[in-house]
Formats: structure tokens, C-alpha cells, sequence
């Protein structure tokens, strides 16, 4: 078994080994993960945060031995918390998003001046965390606030919290405790929608005033009710509410 960390600063991770295919998710600095299976030019990988799965270019990680890797998984996760900064060493100046794992910085002899939070914050600070993306552009994948999807949002913003998220909105919903009703949730609470199917296709932090935070088109505010989310600018609703939980 080989194991890898990124060495870069976003990079993508994509359903199949092919630089044309989906982008599912991102590995963002510092970030560690088990190599599956090695082919020529393409590695399929399984992030250690959050289990996922999928295939990264060769050339966008480091090798690592499997004692750094378990090493890194006992660690408390230290995270960059502005909204970019940089890495340097003497020859490079590499910028970074919020979120970017910084535990690793002496063994890929880079440094770092930025702020930097660790462990579990209280639950209020969640919303105000999520004001950090408001205004980045919707990404199938994403992670950053260069392009983030409703699910990496979520993830993100309570990694930076201290808690850990799956990755899909499906995945995030089997996690917590199921409300009965809206006036049950706190701000910091995670409501989940569905399609016709019955499938959860989106997810979104609510605040406080029956509003809710939400990555769609871009990370933006719009009101919830019993119905779902009533978008304030198109006087309509544009997604049904299945079930809000309390993960934290």
C-alpha cells in the first residue's frame, strides 16, 4: 500500500483516471490520503478526513510512508484560516485557501505566517465561519472559495469548526440528530433538500430568522420555511426541504 499528502494548493480529484473527466471533489494543501491503486499517470486515492475516493494526476502529490500517514492521522488538524495566504520556502510563493491543512508544513519544508485554527469552536461561530464563502461561484466539486458545491461548503465550514463532515450531501445527511420542525433548529444547523425521487441533492447551513446560507449559482442567503428555500431575489422556491438535523 502507498500513501501520498498534497504538495500543492488545490488540486483536483476526478471520477475517472482522465483530465476530461468529473470533478468530483478537490485536495486541497496539506491533505493526506491512502493511493489505492497506481497506474502510469493517474492514482486512485481515498482521503483520510472523509473516506472519498477518486483519481489524482501523479504529478500533484508527494509519497509518503505509511508511518507519516498514520502519524498525520493522529494529529489535531491545523487549518489556514484566512481566506488565502501563502507558502513559501526560498524559491516559491504558493497561495492557499481557508481550509488548507497545515500540519505537514516542516516535512514539505515550507513556511507559513498566516493564522491558523485548531480544534473544536463553539457552535455559534458557524455561521459566522460561512460568511467567509458568501459570494463563491457555485463548483461541482469544490472545495475553496475559488469555486465551492453545496456539500464542500457544509464540510468546509464545520471542518474549520472542528467537526467533521462526509463529503455528498446524501453522505451528510445520515450524520446527527433529524428535527421535527424548523422552529426546533439552531443556527449552525444543517437543513437537507430532495428531488422528486426522494434522493438528497442539496444541503445548507441555517441562521438565524429563518434565512439560510447555501452555495447555489453562488454562496448566498435566502429564506427557508416548512416548504423549503424561497429564493429572495426570484420570489420563488427553488428547493424542497426534506429533513433539517442537528449535528453538533
Amino acid at each position: 500500500m502507498q500513501y501520498g499528502i498534497c504538495n500543492l494548493s488545490i488540486v483536483p480529484l476526478r471520477a475517472e483516471p482522465s483530465d476530461t473527466s468529473e470533478l468530483v471533489s478537490q485536495v486541497l494543501y496539506g491533505e493526506h490520503f491512502k493511493v489505492l491503486e497506481k497506474r502510469k499517470k493517474w492514482s486512485r486515492i481515498r482521503i483520510a478526513y472523509d473516506k472519498y475516493e477518486g483519481w489524482i494526476d501523479n504529478k500533484q502529490y508527494l509519497e509518503v510512508s505509511e508511518d507519516i500517514y498514520k502519524e498525520k492521522n493522529k494529529e489535531e488538524l491545523k487549518l489556514s484560516s484566512d481566506l488565502v495566504e501563502f507558502i513559501t520556502d526560498e524559491k516559491l510563493l504558493m497561495p492557499i485557501p481557508i481550509g488548507a491543512v497545515l500540519n505537514s508544513l516542516s516535512l514539505l519544508s515550507h513556511q507559513y505566517d498566516g493564522n491558523i485554527v485548531s480544534g473544536i469552536l463553539p457552535k455559534e461561530n458557524i455561521v459566522k465561519t460561512s460568511y467567509m464563502y458568501l459570494g463563491a461561484p457555485y463548483l461541482w466539486g469544490g472545495k475553496t472559495p475559488f469555486g465551492i458545491d453545496c456539500s464542500g461548503f457544509t464540510q468546509m465550514v464545520y471542518k474549520l469548526n472542528g467537526y467533521k463532515l462526509l463529503r455528498d450531501a446524501s453522505q451528510q445527511a445520515t450524520q446527527g440528530e433529524a428535527l421535527s420542525f424548523i422552529e426546533e433548529s439552531e443556527p449552525g444547523d444543517l437543513a437537507f433538500f430532495d428531488n422528486e425521487e426522494g434522493t438528497i441533492i442539496h444541503v445548507g447551513i441555517i441562521m438565524e430568522d429563518n434565512y439560510i446560507i447555501h452555495a447555489h449559482g453562488k454562496v448566498r442567503i435566502d429564506r427557508i420555511d416548512h416548504s423549503g428555500i424561497f429564493n429572495v431575489e426570484t420570489n420563488r422556491h427553488t428547493h424542497r426541504l426534506r429533513v433539517i438535523k442537528k449535528i453538533i
